[in-house]
């Protein structure tokens, strides 16, 4: 589990082949303090095993579903990514409960700088957008921001300076892919409903999560 606040960019030293997946190399310093194998680091919000590491870099083996689902397979020497170890028992929640598991890809669709900070305009597969709330929480490449507002096929981040400086949306460019994680909240009630237990004439049932979902929208959820 990780929270979405980035500890640091990292730069990949390379990307090879291994069976059906791929070995990725990343260059860092911080991630690396107290590293063993077996850990895990999101990296662009995408959760990696550990598998080896030096002084200067650490290795994960990326599966092929991980290589179908996230950006990691098209990750080239030299791009950089951002970095976030597992969350401790002593750790602060200061973003928000991130997972670490890439629900799709969306793609930058648009970027607009002002005198304080970037408006980005990121464009979601339709099937998607049922999990995304104006207001609510999304990590995009692992990043833990605030969706500013939704619109029919995306919705829009406004980011400060702060996190320009701290994270690689300052690499980003119009046509770039990024990983979408959406509020694991969003991922339960949808299933909640789908497999409510009552049958067509169970009225208290039917009344009990028409009420559910009443709350929900007045409280944003929905």
């Amino acid at each position: 589990m990780f929270t979405g606040l980035i500890e640091e960019l990292g730069v990949v030293e390379g990307l090879t082949p291994e069976g059906e997946g791929k070995i990725l190399t990343v260059r860092c310093k911080k991630v690396l303090e107290g590293v063993k194998k077996g850990d895990s680091i999101a990296i662009n919000g995408a959760c990696q095993t550990v598998v080896q590491w030096s002084e200067t870099s650490f290795s994960v083996f990326v599966s092929k579903v991980t290589l179908s689902v996230t950006t990691l397979g098209n990750f080239t020497p030299g791009r950089i990514v951002n970095l976030e170890r597992a969350l401790t028992l002593s750790s602060r929640l200061g973003g928000h409960i991130v997972q670490g598991h890439v629900d799709f890809k969306a793609k930058v669709k648009s970027l607009s700088r002002d005198y304080r900070g970037l408006e980005v305009d990121i464009a979601v597969p339709q099937k998607e957008m049922k999990y995304i709330v104006p207001k609510g929480s999304i990590a995009v490449d692992g990043i833990s921001l605030t969706v500013v507002s939704v619109e029919e096929s995306g919705f829009k981040l406004y980011l400060i300076p702060e996190t320009l400086e701290n994270t690689n949306i300052k690499t980003w460019k119009a046509g770039d892919d990024v990983n979408i994680e959406t509020d694991i909240l969003a991922r339960y009630v949808e299933s909640i409903l789908k497999f409510s237990s009552y049958h067509g004439d169970d009225e208290m049932a039917i009344e009990r999560d028409n009420q559910l979902l009443k709350k929900l929208a007045e409280n944003g959820f929905l």
